[in-house]
């Protein structure tokens, strides 16, 4: 528009310049000159018009884009290939293989900015079948839905909001080659159901989450782990409840609590006795400049006669782990598990594990790991294990 104003003045000016020159005997001349530049005016204002349009499309393109941008289909995953060299100094046999752990993808939608789906699907052990080692497994497929700013829900089948590797572990994300055993063994990590969960994001650096799902379903070992169902036509005569606070207010700190109850662990199963359980879990991460220390313990509560008969009506452990990372590609750590989940407090089966080792991160997603190991207690065995881990 200012354009448009300062050549409409420009050629007044002219014009009353032409006039002032020659008005005597030029008229017929200034009017030819007048009509042409009336005629440039209104090619110029054609033009500016076709801009301002051009300009128009182009910024309700970039947002529709932007927009759809939002909506994206996202693919990522992670893996690990590991090799473990351990000898059993009670048998003198030696476990010395290589394995491809896990080898997982992620897709994930977000339908706008509320809604948002997350799966993740993972081979175990490279292959899969009849008289294999491995299994393929859908680890999550879930609906995420915010509300508002302060409740959030997941519907479908998703991790449980337990301990600190369960819903976290990548391998770039923590130290060793192997996942602790207390959360793998007592937990038991990683543990998912279905159902549905909602986040209450009470205050800055304070969280609840509320789940109701399908239950564990154990046989008459009452063995944790081996009553995960993983969500293949799982038993639902019982359900289980589980609520967890996480405090992160503090820069560096993390602690977070967890209890779940289920009426009964054996579903019903003929010939076992009904037991309840309670999960009972607590852990904390404090990381000061390149130091962290985690710390977590963990406990089953079986109520059943049967379960105390075994010795597993009390299933507990706790670890402990510091760490040091120098700079952004090398990190050392020290780690002692201690559990026991096959006779209560009784130390002929209390195992106790040690683990050193380093991490080297030859990018922020890629890491090479190596660890010494050696177990105590019921157990007794040392080696060690190196391992190369990705996340994308």
């Amino acid at each position: 528009m200012m354009m448009k104003k300062t050549l409409l003045a420009t050629a007044l000016i002219s014009m009353f310049a032409a006039q002032g020159a020659y008005a005597s005997d030029e008229t017929a001349e200034l009017r030819k000159i007048i009509e042409q530049q009336q005629k440039v005016l209104q090619d110029l204002e054609r033009r500016l018009d076709e801009t301002e349009k051009r300009v128009e499309k182009t910024a309700d393109v970039v947002e529709e884009s932007a927009s759809e941008s939002k909506s994206a289909t996202t693919i990522g995953g992670y893996g690990e290939l590991h090799y473990n060299n351990i000898t059993n100094n009670k048998t003198g046999k030696d476990k010395k293989e290589f394995d491809f752990h896990r080898f997982v993808l992620f897709v994930g939608h977000e339908f706008n900015d509320s809604t948002r789906f997350f799966s993740e699907l993972e081979v175990e052990h490279s292959i899969s079948g009849e008289g294999q080692n491995g299994e393929v497994e859908l680890e999550q497929a879930y609906i995420e839905h915010d509300f508002n700013d302060m409740f959030t829900a997941k519907a479908g089948l998703f991790l449980m909001p337990v301990g600190i590797i369960n819903e976290t572990h990548e391998p770039p994300a923590f130290y060793g080659v192997e996942r602790n055993p207390v959360e793998k063994n007592i937990l038991p990590a990683t543990w998912w159901e279905a159902g549905l969960n909602l986040n209450i994001q009470a205050a800055p650096g304070l969280a609840f989450d509320g789940a109701v799902t399908s239950g564990l379903y154990v046989d008459e070992s009452y063995s944790i782990r081996g009553g995960r169902q993983k969500v293949s036509k799982a038993k639902a005569e019982d359900l289980a409840y589980t609520a967890r606070i996480k405090y992160t207010a503090v820069p560096g700190l993390e602690l977070a609590a967890t209890a779940q109850y289920q009426s009964d662990l054996t579903q019903g199963r003929a010939g076992v006795e009904t037991a309840s359980a309670t999960l009972l879990t607590a852990h904390a991460i404090y990381t000061i400049k390149g130091f962290t220390v985690k710390a977590l313990y963990a406990q089953w509560d079986i109520d059943g006669q049967e379960a105390e008969t075994l010795g597993r009506d009390d299933q507990n452990g706790y670890y402990i782990e510091p760490s040091y990372r120098f700079n952004e590609s090398f990190g050392v750590f020290a780690r002692y598990n201690e559990y026991d989940n096959n006779a209560g407090n009784s130390d002929d089966t209390k195992v106790e594990q040690t683990n050193v080792g380093i991490n080297y991160w030859l990018h922020e997603n890629v890491v090479f790991k190596a660890d010494y190991e050696k177990v105590g207690g019921a157990k007794d065995a040392d080696g060690f294990n190196l391992g190369v881990g990705y996340q994308f």
